[in-house]
């Protein structure tokens, strides 16, 4: 029985979208954004020399056919991703640079309302978000004060810190003295929709923070509010530091989706990283979790050990939300050319019926203004399908080929492209 391996680099858009102008960074639209094409244009240009120098060096990636996806879907010049899709099949094996994509490529459109990660990677598992998300609005303060009013008597205090938008590392330096003095949770957003909750490990206590944004989950939910993230930290004054615990409350999907079909077939379902927590937990066996490093090393475990008519469903959060929110054009250079290695040394471990397709769940360029996500195309990479050009897919149709692969049934829209 063939197994699947549905990889997320979360945030890799490759610009395109046909409904960019109606979303916006800090007031102006995304129209023109390209995550992929602006970070390698900037490597050419040598705007990204901190810690790696030179053009951006990705070519397994572009073996598969990451540049000529760049080219379809926004005609962007991605310099130094030079494979052109000048035939259908190469003797050449995967994982080596090559003049023609040696995968199946092409880029996908969402259609769900939004530029987030439930939004997307719903989507991509077979499900478009079947409602309008609640945002809170960009003023201070952000919250109602009858949802203030409920972290309070939750959390036993007399108020709440933040109580605006904002970046989770200015929130840590802005509030966290105070909030180690008063025990004030602190309380922020941003341009998706989430409700964050930071509060100090030992101060205030991990199990405290948990319970609390647990408790708060049903009534964000309600709101719809897409999630209610935990966003513990350590430290003191000055040198604060997020820990890996932190955990999302995500909603339940309404519907089956790509995890809930495998599981429901008999096949046995691991996700790796956020992948639990987006879909909260629903067809899901076995969730590995750990920073980027430590996913890739369970990546590998399983392209070892997964049991035949598998999925592994793995999300690889850094780029986005260490590089892409911060606008580090250097620092997502490296994670993808970190990435591209890996990648390399992954391939040729697939079994002969394995099927790897690499793609994103939005776009989040780092040469853009603002520091929120960008709404673009993503890139379709398949490993283990042939070659040749899948052209413009949906984000529905990766959940059907998928399923089409593992031969489960599809229950969503979308279309198997395989």
């Amino acid at each position: 029985m063939s197994r699947a391996f549905l990889v997320v680099i979360d945030s890799v858009g490759i610009g395109g979208a046909p409904d960019a102008d109606a979303f916006f960074n800090d007031g102006v639209p995304d129209s023109g954004a390209n995550t992929l094409a602006h970070i390698a244009q900037a490597c050419a240009e040598g705007r990204a020399e901190d810690g790696r120098t030179g053009p951006l060096h990705v070519p397994t990636l572009d073996a598969l056919g990451l540049g000529a996806a760049v080219r379809l879907t926004s005609g962007e010049d991605v310099p130094d991703l030079s494979a052109e899709p000048l035939g259908q099949n190469s003797d050449a094996p995967l994982g080596q640079a090559s003049d023609t994509p040696l995968g199946r490529w092409g880029a996908a459109t969402e259609v769900s309302p939004g530029k987030d990660t439930p939004s997307g990677h719903w989507e991509l598992a077979g499900l478009p978000v079947p409602w309008d998300w609640t945002y809170f609005p960009k003023e201070i303060p952000a919250f109602p004060d009858d949802l203030v009013a409920k972290v309070c008597k939750i959390a036993g205090t007399d108020g709440i810190l933040g109580n605006c938008h904002g970046s989770g590392t200015v929130m840590l330096d802005e509030f966290g003295p105070e909030h180690m003095r008063s025990g004030w949770p602190i309380c922020y957003t941003s341009a998706d929709s989430v409700f964050q909750i930071a509060a100090h490990e030992e101060t205030f206590g991990l199990d405290r923070l948990l319970d609390l944004c647990e408790r708060m989950a049903p009534v964000l939910h309600e709101m719809k509010i897409g999630r209610v993230i935990a966003r513990p930290f350590v430290g003191a004054p000055g040198s604060f530091k997020r820990t890996g615990n932190r955990h999302d409350y995500a909603i339940r999907p309404p519907e089956p989706v790509l995890t809930n079909w495998a599981q429901d077939a008999g096949r046995k379902v691991f996700a790796i990283g956020k992948i639990g927590d987006i879909f909260s937990m629903e067809g899901i066996d076995d969730l590995r979790k750990g920073d980027d490093a430590t996913l890739m090393t369970h990546l590998f475990d399983l392209v070892e050990d997964a049991p035949d008519g598998s999925l592994t469903f793995a999300n690889f959060v850094e780029f986005d939300s260490l590089y892409g929110h911060r606008r580090d054009v250097s620092g997502y250079a490296r994670a993808l050319e970190w990435f591209d290695a890996e990648l390399a040394r992954l391939l040729p471990r697939l079994r002969g019926t394995d099927m790897l397709l690499i793609t994103a769940d939005h776009g989040n360029d780092p040469t853009w203004i603002g520091t929120d996500h960008t709404r673009e195309r993503v890139p379709v990479l398949v490993a283990g399908r042939g070659a040749g050009s899948l052209g413009q897919v949906g984000f529905v149709d990766i959940a059907a080929s998928v399923a089409d692969h593992l031969g489960v049934q599809s229950h969503g829209p979308g279309r198997s492209f395989l």
